[in-house]
C-alpha cells in the first residue's frame, strides 16, 4: 500500500487532460427520451456497478414518474455470486442480469420489458421504452440482441451513437436508443478522480488517456493481486515495479533498452478496458 500511496504522489505533478475527444455530450437527448419514455432502461456495467450509475438521469426518471430497469451488462466478466452480494444490488431492484457474449438474461429482460409496460397502462399506440447508459456499457450491443438484429451501430469508441433511433422491440413497443451519456458534474474533466474513473470504466479509451501507469495504478489497488495474477508478474505491490518487470517479460523497450512504461500500461488497461481480465 505504501510503495502505491508514493507512486501516486510522485504522479499528482503531472498537468490533466481537459479534453477527451471521444467523449460526446447529449444530455439533452438523454432528457428528451426520458421526458416521451413510458419505461427506461439503464444499462450499467457489472464490473462498475456505482461508476456507471448516472444519479442525475436516475433523479430525472423519478421526477417524471417513469418506471427504471436496471440491466446489468456484461456479468460474464465477474463473478456473478459475488456480484448479488454487493450492498448495492439492493438499490437497483428491478434488475436483469445480462450479457450479450454468453447470452445470459435475454428471456428474462423481452419478459420484464413487457410486463412493465402492461403494468404502466400504456394507452397510445405504441409504447416507449428508452435506453440510457454511460458510454461504451454496451447499450447499442443490448439492443441489437434484443431485436434479434443488427440495428444500432456499435463501437469501441466512445460517443459513437447518434441521435435518437427509434427500434421496433414488438407490434406495440418502440425501443429508443441514445448515445451514451455521462452526468453534467463530470462533462469538464477537470479533476484527476474523473479522469481516473473514465478510464476504468472505458468512457476516455486506452489510447487517448494521459498517465496510463497512473490508471494501471488504481486498478491495482482496487484488484490486489488480479492483474499480477493475469499476466504472471509480481509486483510487491508497487504499479511502478509491476509495468517495469511487464514490460521486460515483454520486451517492450524504448530506444537504448529502458522499458517503456506508458506502452506496457497502455497495453494493460486496453485488455482491461475490453474484458480480458475478469473481476473475482
Amino acid at each position: 500500500m505504501a510503495g502505491r500511496k508514493a507512486y501516486a504522489m510522485r504522479k499528482q505533478g503531472r498537468p490533466s487532460e481537459t479534453h477527451n475527444k471521444h467523449r460526446k455530450e447529449y444530455p439533452a437527448l438523454a432528457k428528451e427520451v426520458i421526458r416521451i419514455s413510458d419505461v427506461v432502461l439503464q444499462v450499467l456495467d457489472a464490473r462498475f456497478l456505482q461508476e456507471t450509475r448516472n444519479l442525475e438521469l436516475e433523479g430525472l426518471i423519478k421526477r417524471e414518474g417513469k418506471f427504471i430497469i436496471n440491466i446489468i451488462n456484461k456479468v460474464d466478466l465477474v463473478d456473478i455470486n459475488s456480484l448479488k452480494k454487493n450492498p448495492i444490488m439492493k438499490q437497483l431492484v428491478p434488475y436483469v442480469l445480462f450479457s450479450c457474449n454468453k447470452r445470459i438474461g435475454l428471456g428474462k429482460l423481452r419478459e420484464r420489458i413487457k410486463i412493465e409496460v402492461k403494468r404502466f397502462g400504456v394507452t397510445h399506440a405504441k409504447a416507449h421504452v428508452g435506453v440510457i447508459g454511460y458510454p461504451n456499457t454496451g447499450k447499442s450491443s443490448l439492443i441489437n440482441f434484443i431485436a434479434g438484429r443488427s440495428v444500432a451501430g456499435t463501437s469501441s469508441q466512445s460517443g459513437f451513437s447518434r441521435g435518437i433511433q427509434k427500434i421496433r422491440f414488438s407490434k406495440d413497443i418502440l425501443i429508443l436508443d441514445t448515445p451514451g451519456v455521462i452526468p453534467s458534474n463530470e462533462h469538464a474533466v477537470t479533476s484527476s478522480e474523473d479522469m481516473q474513473k473514465h478510464a476504468e470504466i472505458n468512457v476516455r479509451t486506452f489510447d487517448s488517456v494521459k498517465n496510463p501507469d497512473l490508471i494501471v495504478g488504481n486498478i491495482m489497488q482496487k484488484n490486489p493481486g488480479l492483474l499480477e495474477k493475469f499476466y504472471d508478474t509480481e509486483s510487491e505491490g508497487d504499479p511502478e515495479i509491476f509495468l517495469e518487470k511487464l514490460g521486460r517479460k515483454r520486451n517492450i523497450l524504448r530506444k537504448g533498452g529502458k522499458i517503456d512504461i506508458d506502452r506496457s500500461a497502455r497495453i494493460v488497461l486496453k485488455d482491461w478496458q475490453e474484458g480480458k481480465i475478469i473481476k473475482l
